[in-house]
Parts: C-alpha cells; sequence; structure tokens
C-alpha cells in the first residue's frame, strides 16, 4: 500500500474504532469478542483500502464488512457448540438489585443473545446504530422486506422472551 493510502487508512480507523467496537459489542454481548470481530473488519478493510476509500461511504462498507465477519462467525461450528459462560445466576428473594434500568439493560442483552444471529444484526442495526431500512437492507446485503420480516420477528421474540416489560411498552 502506498504510504498515502496508509496514512489516509490510518486516520480512518483512529476515528472509527470505538464507534466499530460498541456496534460490534451489541452485536456479539462480549467486549473480548467485540475486539476480536473489529479487528477481523479492519484487516478485510485494510486488504481493499484503495477501492473503499474511493467509494461513496468508506463508513457504510466497514460497517457491512463487520456484520458479515460476526454472521460468519456464527455460522461456524465453534460457536454453535463451545459457550464460554453459562447464564447468569438468579437473583435471591431478599436482594433490592439495581435499579430499573439497569435490570432493563440486563435483561434485553441476555434477550437479545437469544435470538438468531440475523434477528440480532437487523435489531441492532436498526435501534442502536439509527439506521433506516433500506440502509440496514445494503449494509446486510438484503432486501427491504426481509429487514422488516426480520425486524418484526425479532421484536415478537423479545416480547415473548420479555413480558413483564412487554407489558409496560404496550
Amino acid at each position: 500500500m502506498r504510504e498515502d493510502d496508509e496514512r489516509g487508512y490510518a486516520q480512518f480507523v483512529q476515528a472509527r474504532v470505538p464507534a466499530l467496537q460498541r456496534t460490534a459489542y451489541h452485536l456479539c454481548g462480549d467486549w473480548h469478542e467485540a475486539h476480536d470481530l473489529v479487528q477481523a473488519a479492519l484487516i478485510r478493510l485494510y486488504r481493499h483500502w484503495r477501492r473503499v476509500s474511493a467509494a461513496d461511504s468508506p463508513d457504510a462498507y466497514v460497517r457491512r464488512t463487520l456484520v458479515n465477519v460476526f454472521l460468519d462467525q456464527r455460522r461456524g461450528w465453534w460457536s454453535r457448540h463451545v459457550r464460554p459462560f453459562g447464564d447468569p445466576p438468579e437473583p435471591s428473594a431478599g436482594d433490592p438489585g439495581p435499579d430499573l434500568a439497569v435490570d432493563l439493560t440486563v435483561d434485553l442483552r441476555a434477550a437479545l443473545a437469544r435470538l438468531s444471529p440475523g434477528q440480532r444484526a437487523v435489531l441492532v442495526l436498526r435501534y442502536w446504530e439509527g439506521l433506516d431500512v433500506a440502509e440496514t437492507a445494503a449494509t446486510l446485503g438484503c432486501s427491504l422486506g426481509t429487514v422488516k420480516s426480520q425486524t418484526s420477528y425479532a421484536i415478537t421474540a423479545l416480547r415473548r422472551l420479555l413480558p413483564e416489560y412487554a407489558k409496560e411498552t404496550r
């Protein structure tokens, strides 16, 4: 890679890494895995930097690459059969516990982890990243209808997994 391309790549990466790590964390639910996802996406980005830097939206390219790395990883044998940690322990009856917002965040993350990778990716892109249906479809490489249906299925699954919160939001 030429020196000016290398400099442009380094500047792009330095500006985007914190946001990419947050997105990766929302996709996978684990900071260590999120760092690995970002690293793999940035390696792919580096290989094609000249073409990516000339594109209309390098951010969209790296976001799509990150989601593809996440989905590719979830298709592998390792992720289907090996779990690095179990379910969190149930709180005791006398434990006052944290406030409702923290409970909701923990419960939501646990429920997201139980969704299929594709449904989780749709929700992360739509609601954490704030992408519209068209941008989400472009990032995932699918149709607008697929994004809409996967969003609907994912929200239905979350309501089933979190019935106590679903009552409050209706």
